[in-house]
C-alpha cells in the first residue's frame, strides 16, 4: 500500500497531478481545493495517499492531511459514493466542513459537491452521522500537513514553503475543535450529541478558542446532561 508520496510536481491535470519521485512519476488524483494549494511546478510536494484497486484499474488519490484522507475512506464506505464522489465532496466542504455537515445533518451542504444529488447526500448524513463524531474527534492528532521526505529535501531546488497564516489557523481550530469535543464527551455527553453541538457553535461563532466552545455547547447541551 502506497500511503505516501514526497518528490518533485512535474505536471498538473484539471483532476490529477504527476509527482516525480527520483525519476518515477505517480499520477496521482487530489480534489480541486488540493490542487489550487500545489505548489509551482518543479517545486517540492508531499501527500498522504489511499490506492484504490479495482478489477481493471489502479488509482492514487492524493490528501495533504490524514484528516482529509480518514474522511475520505469513511465516505467511501456509503453505498453509491466512489472515489471521486468522495474527493468532490471534499473539495467543495473541506474535512472540517464535511464533518459539519453530516453533524448537523446538512444535506443542501453535501449536495453543493458536484456530481452529488439529493438521495446520495441524505444517504451520506443517515449513514455516517454516528460515525462522524469519531473522526471529528481524532482532528488535532491527524491535521498536520504531510512533510516532505528528509532526502527529497536536500536535493537542490526551492525549500518548501512554510505553512500560511490559513494553515496554521485551520490546524489550530481543528485542535480546539477535538479538545472541546473531548472535554464534553468526559462531561458524560455523547459522542453525537457533544458533535453536534460544536458544530452548531462553530456555524454562528467561528472564533472561539476550546474554552469558548466548550460554553456555548454546553449551553446547548444542559437539557441532554446524563
Amino acid at each position: 500500500m502506497i500511503g505516501k508520496i514526497s518528490g518533485r510536481l512535474d505536471w498538473r491535470g484539471p483532476d490529477h497531478v504527476l509527482i516525480d519521485v527520483r525519476g518515477v512519476g505517480y499520477i496521482v488524483h487530489v480534489s480541486d481545493r488540493t490542487l489550487r494549494a500545489m505548489p509551482a511546478l518543479g517545486d517540492a510536494v508531499a501527500l498522504y495517499t489511499e490506492l484504490v484497486v479495482r478489477e481493471d484499474l489502479l488509482q492514487l488519490f492524493g490528501f495533504p492531511t490524514m484528516i482529509e484522507k480518514e474522511w475520505h475512506k469513511l465516505l467511501t464506505t456509503v453505498q453509491g459514493v466512489g472515489a471521486k464522489a468522495a474527493m468532490s465532496i471534499l473539495g467543495t466542504l473541506g474535512p472540517e466542513g464535511t464533518g459539519r455537515a453530516i453533524t448537523l445533518g446538512d444535506a443542501r451542504a453535501i449536495q453543493s459537491a458536484p456530481g452529488v444529488g439529493p438521495k446520495l447526500a441524505q444517504r451520506v448524513i443517515l449513514e455516517l452521522k454516528a460515525k462522524a463524531p469519531m473522526v471529528m474527534a481524532q482532528g488535532a492528532n491527524l491535521s498536520s500537513v504531510a512533510e516532505l521526505d528528509e532526502v527529497i529535501e536536500t536535493v537542490s531546488a526551492p525549500a518548501p514553503k512554510r505553512p500560511s497564516k490559513a494553515d496554521v489557523a485551520v490546524h489550530a481550530k481543528a485542535a480546539s475543535t477535538s479538545d472541546a469535543l473531548s472535554a464534553l464527551t468526559n462531561l458524560g455527553y455523547g459522542p453525537a450529541d457533544a458533535a453536534q453541538a460544536l458544530a452548531t457553535v462553530a456555524d454562528t461563532q467561528s472564533d472561539l478558542d476550546t474554552a469558548g466552545l466548550i460554553r456555548a455547547s454546553l449551553k446547548l447541551l444542559a437539557p441532554k446532561a446524563r
